[in-house]
This record gives C-alpha cells, sequence and structure tokens, in this order.
C-alpha cells in the first residue's frame, strides 16, 4: 500500500508552480548535479524523487542520469519500443494516467534503488501513471528525456492523476534540464546515492 496520503498533487496555484521552474533554474546556476536537479523537479511536481528519471542520448542510445542506481543497468536502446525511446523518435511529450494496463518494458521497474525506508515499498510498486518529455536544445536537438511516474499497487492508490498543467509544468522544467552541464553527452556524472 502507498504510502502517499492526501498530498494535494496538482493543486498548487499556476504562480507558485512557475516559481518551481524559477528554483530549477537557480539549481542550474549553482553547480548542478542530477540529484539536486531531480529532487527540485520532485518538489515541483509533487511526487517522490524515485518517481523521476532521467535519460541521456549517448551514442544511440538512452543512459540513465538519475537515478544513480539505474546507470549500471543498461541502456534503452533507440530502436526499442520503450516509452523513452519513443519520446526522442516523436520528439513529443506524453502523458498516460493508465500506464499500468499498457504493454511496457518494465525492466527497468523492478531495479531496487536503495532509497530511504519511507520510498522502500513505493520503489517496488509499478508505474501506474507517467510523463516523458523530450529534454531539447534551444536548437531542437533532442538530448534526452525526463520521466516523472506515479507508482502504486493500483491507479488509485498511486495519487491524483497527471494534468496538462503537469504536463506543461515537465516540458518547461525540460528546457532547463537541457542547459545541465550533465545532458551533455560523455560528460562525466557526478557519483550520488540517487
Amino acid at each position: 500500500m502507498s504510502s502517499r496520503g492526501n498530498q494535494g498533487i496538482g493543486t498548487k496555484p499556476a504562480k507558485e508552480n512557475s516559481h518551481g521552474i524559477h528554483e530549477l533554474e537557480k539549481v542550474l546556476a549553482e553547480a548542478p548535479t542530477p540529484e539536486m536537479a531531480c529532487v527540485k523537479l520532485a518538489h515541483i511536481l509533487q511526487v517522490q524523487r524515485n518517481e523521476v528519471a532521467v535519460l541521456r542520448l549517448e551514442k544511440g542510445s538512452l543512459r540513465f542520469v538519475f537515478p544513480a542506481a539505474l546507470r549500471a543497468a543498461g541502456v534503452i536502446p533507440l530502436s526499442s519500443s520503450a516509452v523513452a525511446a519513443r519520446t526522442v523518435a516523436t520528439g513529443t511529450p506524453l502523458l498516460s494516467n493508465s500506464f499500468a494496463r499498457v504493454k511496457h518494458v518494465s525492466l527497468f521497474e523492478s531495479v531496487k534503488l536503495g532509497a530511504a525506508d519511507d520510498d522502500q515499498a513505493l520503489e517496488q510498486m509499478p508505474i501506474q501513471k507517467i510523463m516523458s518529455v523530450p529534454v531539447a536544445q534551444a536548437e531542437g536537438k533532442v538530448v534526452g528525456v525526463i520521466q516523472v511516474s506515479r507508482k502504486g499497487a493500483n491507479a488509485s492508490l498511486a495519487g491524483s492523476d497527471f494534468t496538462g498543467e503537469d504536463l506543461n509544468r515537465l516540458v518547461q522544467a525540460a528546457a532547463v534540464m537541457a542547459r545541465m552541464p550533465f545532458m551533455e553527452e560523455g560528460s562525466p556524472l557526478a557519483e550520488s546515492a540517487g
């Protein structure tokens, strides 16, 4: 059972949500790490940090940048049917509030991420709802993907549905993430507890 409770997901006023994107930009101005950026993004979208994943394009495949525990789990070829690969191929955002009913690659859902005790039960739950957004540079070149999910034993326990407003915030966040040094192919990734 999920320990979400009533978090008021998706109920923040637009002005406050816009402020959240500005907070993400502040992370960019500092010495950004994938963990710092994703923790901030989780806060903005009111999900758990283990419900945020960032992948970057490297040599024709997608490699996890965050969570750190998935970096060694392998890569996702762009030719695969994975949602992240389709997001890169189409260059368009995806929002699905019935994701668990869709056939999808679930290999990475089963990787234990080693989070705090409060998040461990949620980690092992399947993804019920997802947003997947391409990370594109200003000139339009896609350099990666951000995925934000809601996990739970079933859709109702995973929390409220993602909204169009949530997707718009994630698209704005992706534009900020595209400028972060760790999204550049070949750049080293700082080790973190991710």
